[in-house]
């Protein structure tokens, strides 16, 4: 795949939940309290889909784990659709900030310059890493596994761009670069944050930083 190529296939303005949803709950402006509510939702959700999985998550249990009524979650959201196409857009957007950091690091870059990246991409995943790994039992119709295939096809594209462009023998395949070096990090993350390994992040992340500069300079 060239990079014109991946470029049309992706659209990066569509979240890979599908659809849109509104920052300040179904239209309406919120104060500090309510946008407080709608955050504990918001996190309440993100778990409960990685625990029970999206199919096997209720409103109620949404409302149980945030001590609200079911009055008071409708107030900012329609259902658990759009709270899920509410952190799949959040997600897609900041793993897209993360990415572009590429940009402004130093040429040529150093070992301590890619793990504080890495760091980085640790502590996106800290957010919303609950979000990406429940995904794959997310909303069953087209429309949500065409645009969540999107999103990681545009993401891993754009890192393997950015590595590439470091590389002293370029890739001719930026996705599949992109795709190898994001996979070892999420499953990485999973490993020590999910299932709570005891190996030190320090070491994680200076181990996964070194794979990283032997793809650039080899």
């Amino acid at each position: 795949m060239d990079d014109s190529s991946a470029v049309d296939a992706v659209d990066a303005s569509a979240p890979p939940g599908g659809g849109t949803s509104s920052a300040t709950g179904n239209g309406r402006s919120m104060g500090r309290r309510a946008a407080r509510t709608r955050g504990l939702i918001l996190d309440a959700s993100r778990r409960l889909f990685l625990e029970r999985g999206y199919a096997g998550t209720r409103v109620n249990n949404i409302t149980d784990a945030c001590g609200i009524s079911r009055a008071g979650f409708y107030t900012y959201f329609r259902d658990k659709r759009e709270i899920f196409d509410t952190l799949g857009e959040a997600t897609y957007h900041e793993i897209l900030q993360v990415m572009a950091l590429w940009e402004t690091m130093a040429r040529p870059c150093t070992h301590a310059d890619v793990a504080t990246w890495v760091w980085q991409y640790f502590a996106f995943m800290d957010r919303h890493g609950a979000f990406i790994l429940s995904a794959q039992s997310g909303p069953d119709d087209q429309a949500v596994g065409s645009a969540s295939n999107k999103m990681q096809l545009r993401v891993v594209w754009l890192l393997g761009v950015h590595l590439r462009g470091r590389q002293r023998t370029p890739t001719d395949a930026p996705e599949a670069l992109g795709l190898a070096v994001q996979s070892m990090m999420d499953r990485t993350w999973y490993h020590c944050h999910g299932q709570r390994l005891p190996v030190d992040d320090a070491d994680v992340v200076n181990t996964i930083a070194g794979f990283i500069m032997a793809v650039l300079t080899a």
